[in-house]
């Protein structure tokens, strides 16, 4: 292990957990930070994450670091897995602390709450001139932890760093592919977060799988034309960070936002829900956010907008479900969808 690079894990909730794990396992010096000291001496006496990964044994070379200074110290690789609404501060927290060549990645999907930047623009503000990148696509946490065949994408501006890390990630059953559109894998992973509450919703209401099928592919189709109008690679979407990790989230009941969906079509309330949930669901804020985007750049996005409406109470599930319904007749594509700018 010593020729490999120092990586810290920054989140010791399910996906942090499970990179962590994911990355000791291929041989990498790893620690592993959480803003819960207790919780994280209870991992490191237990070798088990109790709330989120309670069946996973893990590493015994995995180290525990309460101490966010001492975590990051000569760590050549930072990996900030917190949610989206604590990433700006986390980087703030970090600026004075890294080490001059560290390099940053991220497993965080979403948007900044209230201004609806993307993550990437956050990272190029507050820690500049530092090679960064993110790590996305269609993988459950607990099937990560657990060995079972996984692919992501790491995407960054620097070749040689997104190579870097792809390597440093890749193992036996977990592939890493990699590319440089960190825009169009952002909005992939944030996106489908937003379009997997539709199909819980409908789900949820026992729609049947005919509704499910079409809110993923015209959902893939706003994903798309959202994409286009900010200047995204339609190759990145409908690769692992956009069309996999959307078909993963909207099929699969891990999906915490499927979850979600899935309980408000069966008429639970939204504080409820979230509440029985008892994880951060990114869905409630990137729907905001999603739409802001639209507006500004004069999209309709129906299923989108729909989403949010309900996520506000402004609609129930069936009206919004009708409001759907009834939109006039269209073609399915307009014209020049996939032409790139």
């Amino acid at each position: 292990m010593s020729d490999q690079p120092v990586m810290t894990v920054l989140g010791a909730g399910s996906w942090g957990t499970a990179l962590a794990t994911l990355a000791v396992r291929n041989g990498v010096p790893t620690r592993l930070w959480g803003r819960n000291t207790e919780a994280l001496a209870d991992m490191k006496a237990t070798r088990r994450n109790q709330r989120y990964l309670p069946d996973l044994e893990l590493p015994a070379n995995l180290d525990y670091e309460p101490e966010l200074a001492t975590a990051v110290r000569g760590a050549k690789v930072v990996l900030i897995v917190v949610p989206s609404h604590a990433f700006a501060e986390m980087l703030d927290e970090l600026a004075p602390l890294l080490d001059p060549d560290a390099n940053i990645a991220w497993a965080t999907k979403g948007f900044e709450p209230g201004t609806g930047r993307f993550l990437h623009e956050l990272v190029a503000e507050k820690l500049p001139r530092r090679a960064a990148a993110v790590i996305t696509g269609p993988s459950f946490a607990r099937e990560v932890a657990a060995g079972m065949p996984s692919a992501v994408t790491v995407h960054s501006e620097s070749e040689a760093f997104a190579q870097e890390l792809a390597i440093l990630l890749h193992a036996p059953n977990f592939r890493a592919y990699s590319g440089n559109d960190v825009l169009g894998a952002e909005l992939g992973g944030a996106m489908k977060n937003v379009l997997a509450v539709a199909t819980g919703v409908a789900d949820g209401m026992k729609l049947g799988l005919n509704a499910r099928a079409g809110l993923i592919t015209r959902g893939m189709n706003e994903m798309l034309r959202l994409g286009k109008a900010l200047g995204a690679k339609p190759e990145t979407l409908m690769g692992l960070s956009g069309l996999g990790d959307l078909v993963l989230t909207c099929t699969g009941d891990l999906s915490r936002n499927r979850r979600l969906g899935l309980a408000l079509g069966q008429g639970i309330g939204i504080h409820e829900a979230v509440a029985q949930i008892g994880q951060v669901v990114e869905s409630m804020v990137t729907a905001d956010e999603v739409v802001r985007l639209a507006d500004k750049h004069g999209l309709d996005l129906p299923i989108s907008k729909g989403v949010q409406a309900v996520l506000h109470g402004e609609v129930t599930p069936v009206e919004g479900l009708k409001a759907l319904m009834a939109r006039e007749q269209k073609p399915e594509y307009s014209e020049g969808l996939f032409e790139t700018r």
